[in-house]
């Protein structure tokens, strides 16, 4: 017997379970049930609740399941008299204020007080006297509180402490008098607080937008997973009549645990959005009209062929399913169209030829809690990966050193043990910095190809100490380059820092790509220099810079919404307005695509349809299709097939999306790919550090709520703090020395574009900075993400 594991008994069955582990663990994992209210296996221990009491021989009373450790030789008994005694009288207690609102109640029918007082409680009540009444709280648009349901579990409070990092729920009071809400009135803001809906064992923490609007017996559950970002949380989408009602988590502990980011739970909301396209419309002399799909399709075809193909572009949204994906350029490739990307908010490429055949995460989600050492170059990996900084956290709280090269103070809620907080040119120098400090520790020359660089930085402390981590770290550290880095204008020279950080000392190097498929677009061959599988081209396509800088005769768009999706807003009208022709294959119809599009094709959202999402770990996710898109609305991966075939192309009668992925399997077996690497060659490269920009330098992120044409329709999520948020923030000292303190709004200059917004004062922006969100209209109006601006009062 090992010394880790104890013998014990319970009701007479003999168990093992780990020394020190918990009763009802125990129990669990054998099959053997114990009432439970307060207990979570993801939380800390409260044993406030006491359902869970039972019997352990020798023991003078009954005791918590929860917060009794298993011993050797125990012998427990869960339904003996004494047990039920115990949990029927814990039962009572709990129902002596407890409401019979059950049949007006959400929660009614999947309610764990429900299902427990059916076994526990008794028909008859002996309270008499008046039930305690609670007054709800308006805790914000996502979350509906009924309190005087609420039976103090604590589970919403330690959700915030222990995995939220905020704690924005408490308990305030004593005895009968105690409340748990908010201890100043105020919205909770955390992007994970949607879970505590799914934590309450009552009705006390309901959905807000779906309330009254279903009954749970009702509905249907259909597995799907998120598109809305890289880690691809699985997720049970619950339907009513073939409409979307709501979304909770599906558990998968190696993706996201039992947990959802609010994005990922609440942006169905936007799936019956007013601008919804239901069928298929064309331009009749500047005039819309709807349309069969066969008229619709031929005008596809008729307009592209119509033009040049080399002057053709295609737009595709890191969102759309592999099997879409895949689809498209099969079938734009037939047509000899070769400009075609997914990168759409990617500015530099001059390195792309060097790019892994699939940049990806370099590590399993879960190996991210047992770093050794992590480096975080230009990522709000809260509001970009919310559940991915969850295992960050996770790993932080362990002790693991989790690092950050930022353009901001993103405020992370979890400790760091080293952070650089600089404009987009001190991304660069303090990449340098590290790496050159890593180069004196271990007593290495640099890479010819940085030597330039790499003599125009001198390391500090703070450079010296995180190469000090990475080097200890060594095949356990990792270097990751989130979103704000793929997109920095010098995106090769931080790729090309951090390979060779990772060469020097051996860890890890790893992407955070934007969207839920953009590492599958890249096996696809949603990229214009590779075709799927990573083939060689004969000839390759332009990317998207090149694109809307040079104009296009003709484009596609795939689910893009050009002025909210695009590095460079006004660029991408302009590109649309010179082109003759132009399709949107669309869920949405915007202002902007019914004045630049000729054609509009309704496709199915991806609650819609059946499909393959990556993640960025390169996990496949398949899915069946969930709601029934309204009206003619058809799945894209449909649309493109039966484009194939009107286009008299070969190798395009699937029958499933099914049999588009295995095709797409296939191909990268006959490739021998079974492996990825991320590693960067600098064979043959020279790269110098540009010159630090002169003026104040625009920096930015797509806002947490504005990251995909659904989640911008989702109204509950656009009623978030957190979307109302929209300004231009500077810190006091830059404000001062721009004579901008006390004021209320400024105009945004960049080059020839301007924008009017609110000003917010936030030191968290570095000096000779300001913050601007990408992915809204107020920002619509500008340029690219990073570049000189100017700020000037109204």
């Amino acid at each position: 017997m090992s010394d880790d594991l104890v013998n014990f008994e319970v009701n007479g069955i003999p168990l093992q379970a780990r020394k020190g582990s918990m009763l009802i663990a125990a129990t669990d994992a054998a099959g053997i049930r114990i009432p439970r209210f307060c207990y979570h296996e993801k939380l800390s221990v409260a044993a406030n609740c006491r359902m869970c009491l039972v019997e352990v021989e020798r023991a003078p009373k009954p005791m918590p399941a929860c917060a009794t450790p298993v011993a050797e030789g125990m012998k427990v008994y869960t339904r003996s008299p004494k047990a039920l005694a115990a949990q029927k009288a814990v039962m009572e207690f709990l129902l002596i204020n407890h409401p019979l609102d059950c049949p007006v109640c959400d929660q009614g029918g999947e309610c764990e007080l429900q299902d427990v007082s059916m076994g526990y409680g008794e028909d008859l009540s002996r309270y008499s006297e008046a039930k305690r009444v609670v007054r709800d709280k308006d805790i914000g648009p996502l979350i509906a509180t009924e309190m005087t349901r609420c039976i103090h579990c604590t589970r919403c409070v330690r959700f915030g402490e222990e995995i939220a990092g905020m704690r924005e729920l408490g308990a305030t009071g004593r005895g009968e008098r105690v409340e748990i809400g908010t201890f100043v009135q105020r919205t909770v803001v955390s992007e994970l607080s949607g879970n505590v809906i799914d934590l309450c064992p009552v009705g006390a923490l309901t959905a807000k937008p779906s309330r009254f609007t279903y009954r749970a017996w009702e509905l249907i559950q259909h597995p799907t997973v998120s598109p809305h970002d890289c880690v691809g949380s699985n997720l049970f989408l619950h339907t009513y009549n073939g409409q979307a009602k709501r979304v909770v988590p599906r558990r998968n502990d190696g993706v996201n645990e039992t947990w959802i980011a609010d994005r990922d739970r609440f942006s169905y909301a936007g799936l019956l959005s007013e601008d919804r396209l239901a069928s298929p419309m064309i331009r009749e002399r500047g005039e819309w009209v709807s349309t069969d799909w066969e008229t619709a399709m031929t005008r596809v075809i008729e307009g592209l062929r119509a033009q040049p193909a080399a002057e053709c572009g295609v737009l595709l949204s890191p969102q759309s399913s592999l099997e879409e994906l895949y689809l498209a350029q099969q079938w734009l490739r037939g047509m000899g169209i070769q400009s075609l990307d997914h990168r759409l908010r990617q500015t530099d490429f001059s390195d792309q030829g060097q790019a892994p055949l699939f940049p990806y995460l370099g590590s399993s989600l879960e190996d991210l809690e047992e770093t050794g050492g992590l480096l975080l170059v230009g990522g709000d990996v809260r509001k970009e990966q919310p559940m991915l900084a969850h295992r960050l956290r996770k790993a932080a709280l362990k002790g693991r050193p989790v690092m950050a090269i930022n353009p901001r103070d993103f405020g992370f809620h979890f400790p760091l043990a080293h952070q650089r907080v600089t404009d987009p040119h001190g991304m660069l120098t303090a990449l340098a910095g590290v790496l050159r400090a890593a180069l004196a520790g271990e007593g290495q020359p640099a890479p010819t190809a940085l030597a330039d660089v790499l003599k125009a930085v001198k390391p500090d402390a703070v450079d010296t100490a995180m190469a000090g981590v990475m080097a200890q770290a060594g095949a356990r550290g990792q270097v990751l380059l989130g979103t704000q880095a793929m997109h920095h204008p010098r995106f090769a020279l931080l790729r090309a820092l951090a390979g060779a950080l990772c060469e020097v000392t051996g860890a890890r190097l790893g992407y955070l790509p934007e969207g839920g498929n953009a590492a599958g677009a890249w096996l696809a061959g949603a990229v214009p220099h590779r075709g799927a599988a990573g083939a060689a081209l004969q000839t390759e396509g332009r990317h998207v810079q090149s694109l809307l800088a040079d104009g296009m005769k003709a484009c596609v768009l795939l689910n893009v919404e050009p002025e909210l999706d695009c590095d460079n807003p006004v660029q991408a009208l302009q590109a649309l307005q010179g082109a003759e022709f132009v399709v949107a294959m669309t869920p949405f119809v915007t202002e902007t695509l019914r004045r630049h599009a000729h054609v509009l094709l309704p496709i199915a959202t991806f609650a819609e349809t059946s499909g393959t999402w990556v993640n960025g770990e390169g996990r496949w996710q398949s899915v069946p299709g969930a709601a029934t898109p309204p009206g003619d609305t058809r799945p894209a991966w449909k649309v493109l097939r039966v484009l194939g075939n009107m286009s008299d192309l070969a190798g395009f009668e699937y029958l499933s999306s099914e049999e588009v992925r295995d095709e797409l399997k296939a191909r990268l077996a006959e490739a021998g790919i079974s492996g990825f690497d991320n590693r960067v060659s600098l064979e043959g490269r020279h790269l110098a550090l540009p010159p630090r920009p002169a003026g104040l330098q625009r920096v930015s992120a797509t806002a947490m709520y504005g990251v995909d044409s659904l989640v911008r329709r989702s109204l509950p999520l656009q009623q978030t703090p957190e979307a109302l948020d929209r300004a231009a923030r500077i810190s006091e000292t830059q404000a001062r020395g721009l004579d901008l303190l006390g004021a209320e709004e400024v105009v945004v200059r960049q080059g020839k574009l301007t924008a009017r917004m609110r000003l917010m004062i936030d030191d968290t922006v570095p000096a000779g900075c300001v913050w601007l969100p990408g992915g809204i209209t107020e920002t619509s109006t500008l340029g690219p993400a990073y570049g000189p601006v100017e700020l000037h009062k109204v």
